[in-house]
């Protein structure tokens, strides 16, 4: 079978549950953070929620955005590690059930978990424990799904343990060597701060493409303006983007800049509006859409999840999808 996109990322089993300021108190945790917690955290967070949980499904960054692209139309597989516990294996069943080739590496031990607390002021606190994630191996990747996509993706989240490197490199250097474009998300400002070596290495060696919102942008280039950062990132690579939230975003290819603007929507929820953004940007790019039009379908997609709950959309719109790649909206 031939993918559009092979991605990488950290494999995390959301829970979610719906709390009040009362139980935030209780578990010590600050509304509207993102915290890591160890697996005795974990376990005792979820048993103190137990009785509020209202939703459980495969997530973490990379796996929301090949979900959104296999809802766009694309085809996606996804490499991760999980454990062989329940949690696993419904990562796994959940992942193929939404369109997703599930590649996941196995060992015995728990699978990571993102615990998702959500007030009724609809702010979100998101409590991670890693687990297996963090073991990544180079056995994990399948070199021959590689062969068969046009582009890999993979995270700055990886970019943590010595194992998860050796993997995206093997990942990229198998691409390159097979004419496969290598697709690269910064993340996180935090990832980008703590190995800009590595990540501005990476860029200049095997990434095709690269995006990253504009504090993580500025970050990587040491400058002080989206402009100057999608001006830098754009020497590294054959295109660069840049969001900027509402305010759009820019994508650069050799010398030709491309101003995106926003869809005006009622924020919600920003969280899962960079990953929406990824996918509707890996949906134009495998479909060889123009990257004005490319870059209007990664806009929506953005939009449309920021306007609902949740970091993901249930249904893509296809009447909308068809519209921008008119020239309609």
């Amino acid at each position: 079978m031939a993918f559009d996109v092979f991605g990488m990322c950290n494999a995390l089993f959301d829970i979610q549950a719906e709390v009040n300021d009362h139980t935030l108190a209780h578990l010590g945790v600050d509304k509207g953070s993102m915290l890591l917690i160890d697996e005795e955290q974990q376990r005792a967070m979820v048993a103190a929620v137990y009785e509020d949980l209202v939703n459980t499904e495969p997530g973490g960054s990379g796996c929301n955005t090949l979900i959104g692209l296999a809802q766009l139309g694309g085809t996606a597989c996804y490499t991760s590690r999980v454990g062989t516990d329940e949690h696993g294996k419904m990562y796994a069943a959940k992942l193929a059930d939404l369109g997703v080739k599930p590649n996941l590496g196995l060992a015995d031990g728990v699978t990571g978990i993102c615990l998702v607390l959500v007030t009724p002021d609809a702010q979100r606190t998101l409590c991670t424990f890693l687990g297996l994630s963090r073991d990544l191996r180079k056995e994990d990747v399948v070199a021959e799904d590689i062969k068969a996509s046009k582009y890999i993706y993979v995270t700055g989240y990886l970019w943590d343990t010595e194992n998860q490197k050796e993997a995206v490199l093997h990942a990229m250097k198998v691409a390159n060597e097979n004419g496969v474009k290598v697709s690269l998300s910064l993340s996180d400002p935090f990832c980008v701060n703590r190995h800009k070596a590595d990540f501005q290495r990476i860029l200049n060696d095997h990434v095709d493409v690269v995006f990253g919102n504009k504090d993580e942008a500025m970050a990587i280039t040491d400058t002080n303006t989206p402009l100057e950062a999608i001006a830098s990132l754009s020497k590294f690579c054959d295109v660069a983007v840049v969001t900027m939230d509402d305010q759009g975003s820019l994508i650069q290819q050799g010398d030709t800049l491309y101003t995106i603007p926003s869809y005006p929507v009622k924020a919600v929820d920003t969280t899962g509006a960079g990953d929406m953004y990824a996918a509707g940007l890996l949906y134009g790019l495998t479909q060889n859409l123009p990257l004005n039009i490319t870059g209007r379908i990664a806009s929506w997609c953005a939009a449309q999840v920021v306007a609902k709950l949740g970091p993901r959309l249930d249904t893509i719109d296809r009447v909308s999808i068809d519209r921008i790649i008119r020239g309609e909206m």
